[in-house]
């Protein structure tokens, strides 16, 4: 942050005036007739594929009257961008982190925080790979800072030189994964193709035979026919991911909720708050349909009351809980200052 006082109240006055014509749109257009009402969707390619389903569908209902625009720059991307007024909503396969927390206070924006869906992150190798599960310790060496694992030899596999592909430094999965495998978020080897686009990485192992890839389940349940899951053990045996395994828990400690942020502004507007509870009263049909696992029923009704009182805050206080279940998830209480270990 700079730290002159002028610059930083001109800072914040222009956050505070992007916030405020993200609550207000395009009013004259909107009068004149002259074009539909844009919501603007930022942020993780975990989450997309609900979001893009979502935004296909809801834009049917409206005859063309409200526009949804969805990107995929990847989590911490699209916070930024959600922190500094940009965007309506953002796609985050994470927590929002305690110092976006703080950016989004600096600036005066408030969240609705909503979660969607429970993803398993997959690690994939190609199908001609006779590898079969790997424990948490032989991730472990493969992705640790450093490491110089480079042959599935090493980890109890075949003969076969490694290539590694993974999401990107923006992306949450990439601050799950390396948190949860490593033990400290975003510390990872570096000397592996990284790509925020998921369907970048099921190529790469897809057309490569020594390839390994980690990323959310949809992805693998689309291409299923190319890639081969490895089931992964912490010790209570291999477990391979599925729907069925991220519901009942056994999946761990790769399952992890997957969620929306919303401006809480943003929300005053029909058109925004009609979109949000939309997508809630839909996410537990279209997150089964693409591949990953609904909530409770219960939870979704608390989210839709949550978005329309416009509740603000977040349940994890800033950091992400490794290994959390379904149940977890949904009784957490709101917050809206980070909590500290």
């Amino acid at each position: 942050m700079n730290t002159q006082l002028f610059k930083a109240l001109g800072k914040a006055a222009a956050a505070s005036v992007a916030a405020l014509a993200l609550a207000s749109g395009p009013a004259s257009a909107q009068q004149a007739g002259a074009a539909p009402f844009t919501i603007q969707i930022d942020g993780s390619s975990t989450v997309f594929p609900i979001s893009e389903a979502v935004a296909e569908s809801f834009q049917q209902t409206t005859q063309g009257r409200v526009r949804v625009a969805v990107g995929e720059s990847g989590s911490s991307a699209g916070l930024r961008k959600f922190c500094r007024g940009e965007i309506h909503i953002a796609d985050s396969s994470r927590p929002i982190r305690s110092s976006e927390m703080a950016t989004c206070a600096a600036a005066g924006i408030q969240y609705v925080e909503i979660p969607v869906a429970f993803d398993g992150v997959t690690v994939v190798v190609h199908p001609s790979n006779p590898i079969r599960s790997l424990t948490v310790a032989q991730l472990r060496q493969i992705w640790s800072t450093g490491s110089r694992v480079n042959n599935f030899s090493q980890v109890g596999g075949p003969n076969l030189a490694m290539q590694l592909y993974g999401p990107g430094s923006a992306s949450g999965t990439f601050e799950y994964f390396t948190e949860a495998v490593n033990g400290t978020a975003r510390s990872s080897r570096t000397d592996y193709t990284p790509s925020e686009d998921d369907n970048v990485l099921v190529q790469g192992v897809a057309n490569n035979p020594g390839g390994l890839a980690y990323f959310g389940l949809a992805y693998y349940e689309e291409n299923q026919s190319r890639l081969h899951a490895v089931s992964i053990d912490n010790g209570s045996g291999p477990v391979a991911p599925s729907q069925a395994t991220v519901r009942n828990g056994t999946y761990q400690p790769l399952s992890r909720p997957i969620f929306i942020y919303v401006n809480a502004a943003a929300l005053r507007r029909p058109q925004v708050q009609q979109f949000v509870q939309y997508y809630i009263n839909n996410a537990a049909t279209i997150s089964e349909r693409v591949g990953y696992v609904a909530l409770p029923q219960a939870a979704y009704a608390t989210y839709l009351q949550r978005a329309q009182r416009r509740q603000v805050g977040t349940a994890f206080g800033g950091r992400a809980v490794i290994g959390a279940s379904i149940e977890d998830v949904v009784g957490r209480r709101l917050v809206q200052t980070p909590v500290s270990d």
